[in-house]
Parts: C-alpha cells; structure tokens; sequence
C-alpha cells in the first residue's frame, strides 16, 4: 500500500512534467516530437523536460543568428535544418550560451550548463542518426567543455548542531518569522533532522506518506531518481524528531488530495521542494554567511560524515543512491586524500626505543 502511494505522488509528478512537455513541444520543430518519443522507454518524464527546454534554445539560437530563418516560424524547421548544421555552428551555439539575453533578461551559462545543454544536443543528433534520419552527427566531433571541478560545500560537525539548534529555537529569526515559527518548528526539526541523518534528496522527502514511515524497521521508503524505491534507515535522532512531528501531524486537517502526505505546508498541502529549499535557506543563513547551503549541501554533508565514519565509499553509494560508485568518489575525493595521507603514519616499521 505504501508503494502504491508514493507511486502516486511520483505519477503525478510525471503528469505535471508531461503537461508542461507538451506546451515545449509546441513551440519546437515537428520532427523533435519522434525524436521524444524514441526517448520516452529510457529517460524520466522530468529528464525529457529539461532536454526540450535546452533544445528550444538551441532552435532560438539558430533563429536569431542564421538570416536565412529570421522569418521562418520553428515549428515549421525540417530535418534539412539539421542536415545543414556543420560543426562550427554547434561551437558558435556553444560559445552563445556565455551571454545571451531573451525576452529583456540576460542569461549566463558557465561549463556545467554548457556542458547540459550540448549534451541535450547530442542525443537528439544521435538519435536521428541511429535513427539513419540523419548521414552524420557533427556534435559528435564538439567536445564537451573542461569542467572545472568546484569544491564540495558542506556543514562540519559543530555548524550541522548549530543549524539544528536555530532551528529548534528560532533564536536569530526575525519577529515575522518567529510567527510562522511557533507554527512550524516541530515539522522543521523533523524536516531537516531527516535530511541531515539519511541524506536523502528533497525530492525524495516532500514525496514521502506518512505509511513510508517505519518506526519499528527505523526505515523509510522512498522513491529515487531512478523510478525505483528504496529502504533507508535512520537512527535515534531522526526517529525521535519525526515521532514528535507526526503526534502533532495527527491533529492536523489536510486539503483533499493530501491526506497521506507526510510533511504539510502551512497551507495543509504536501510541502513543495521550493518551500523546503527557502527554509533551508532561512535557517542556514544565521549559522554560516560564508556557505550558500541548499538541501542538496545536507546531502552531501550527511555523506561526508559517513565516509569519514566507514570509509567505505561502496556503502555510501548505496546509501545516497548513487548508481556508479565513481560519482559518488569524485564527490568525496578530498576526504579520500586525507585518509591516504593518515595512512603514511599508521604502520610502524621499528618498535621505538625505551
């Protein structure tokens, strides 16, 4: 039954994703409607969203920049257009998502979100191509750009209970904030405390029900990013906070549609990622000025805690959901070097001298 209901909420977020893929795909050339299709058995709902809204500016680009389509319509490009493009008209697209401005609003794509929007690139050109739609694929022979890897931004230990401590108290809150915090304190220590002691995504926590809980496994199911569900498990913390949260959730009313959902809005509605995001945002910001922390920083804090707790950088995959050990590696890279640098000194070659 609790699969069924997480399954729902996952489903609706996938008819959300759809209706708005709908609305993209009116604004794109035709042929990009059998390209999405070929797609759809591979990729998530939400994935296929983020390729039309890429490959739309592709097409605006190509609109604004080639004087031969400046009064042709997208809707009615052919596959010739395809055929036509060569390999510097993708590094000049490549080079115009620096600094674009559409509708009055300037726009900045640093090599992450080139990298993104010439991958979108890529698998519509390779899917034509496999396709035999197209005689050769000319991103193929654009690389992608050098990422420049950043640090990883997190809370250490004594910032993690500082955070848990405004949150519970409130203590730096403005008089305005403090009237919604009287409201929302339990749910907000239950909120974070679970984020910072499972590490699971924000999506994952606003799409729990409350029959996801399971206080006697000390487990909760959820939905991952894959379409798949997962078992994770939570400690005495966590268990406490969210025992506390769903005694006061009991006496609540929620809205038609929302009964099962764990955490509530003010509004008594399944709570959004954005409102979770904003009150991450809120409390993080009275214990560090220096770090922009978002839900995703108290995943990533929560998984530099247990490698430096287990060192096994496999459990903390499996834990984070990560399906390839390596993106999991290359996050806590740095903690890996400390812990072959702790090394040099822990096997002793002479017994020392008494």
């Amino acid at each position: 039954m609790a699969t069924q209901r997480t399954e729902q909420y996952s489903h609706e977020q996938d008819i959300k994703n759809t209706a708005k893929m709908r609305e993209i795909l009116d604004t794109l050339p035709r042929f990009c409607r059998q390209y999405f299709r070929g797609i759809d058995s591979t990729t998530s709902a939400r994935t296929r969203l983020g390729y039309a809204y890429d490959l739309r500016i592709f097409f605006e680009f190509l609109s604004q920049n080639n004087p031969s389509l400046k009064d042709v319509p997208i809707q009615s490009y052919s596959m010739d257009i395809l055929r036509s493009i060569g390999k510097e008209d993708v590094e000049e697209y490549v080079e115009y998502l620096s600094y674009y401005v559409k509708d009055g609003k300037t726009y900045t794509n640093d090599e992450r979100g080139k990298a993104r929007k010439l991958s979108a690139l890529r698998s519509m050109f390779r899917y034509f191509y496999q396709s035999e739609l197209l005689d050769r694929d000319v991103t193929a022979l654009v690389p992608l750009p050098k990422r420049h890897e950043k640090p990883i931004i997190r809370l250490d230990g004594g910032e993690v209970g500082q955070l848990l401590e405004q949150v519970d108290d409130g203590a730096m809150l403005s008089r305005k904030e403090l009237s919604f915090h009287k409201k929302t304190r339990i749910r907000d220590v239950a909120m974070l405390t679970l984020l910072l002691g499972t590490g699971i995504r924000v999506s994952e926590c606003v799409g729990l029900d409350l029959q996801d809980v399971n206080f006697r496994e000390k487990g909760i199911r959820v939905h991952r990013k894959g379409g798949y569900d997962a078992i994770v498990y939570f400690g005495e913390e966590v268990s406490a906070a969210l025992q506390e949260y769903i005694s006061e959730r009991e006496h609540a009313i929620p809205q038609s549609g929302h009964e099962n959902a764990l955490f509530l809005s003010i509004q008594n509605r399944r709570i959004t990622v954005r409102a979770v995001e904003n009150l991450v945002k809120k409390y993080a910001s009275r214990v560090t000025t220096l770090k922009k922390i978002t839900p995703h920083k108290l995943r990533s804090t929560y998984g530099t805690s247990l490698y430096r707790a287990t060192g096994d950088i496999y459990l903390v995959a499996s834990v984070l959901g990560h399906k390839d050990v390596n993106t999991t590696r290359k996050h806590y890279a740095a903690i890996d070097e400390d812990r072959r640098k702790s090394a040099a000194d822990a096997v002793q070659l002479r017994e020392p001298e008494s």
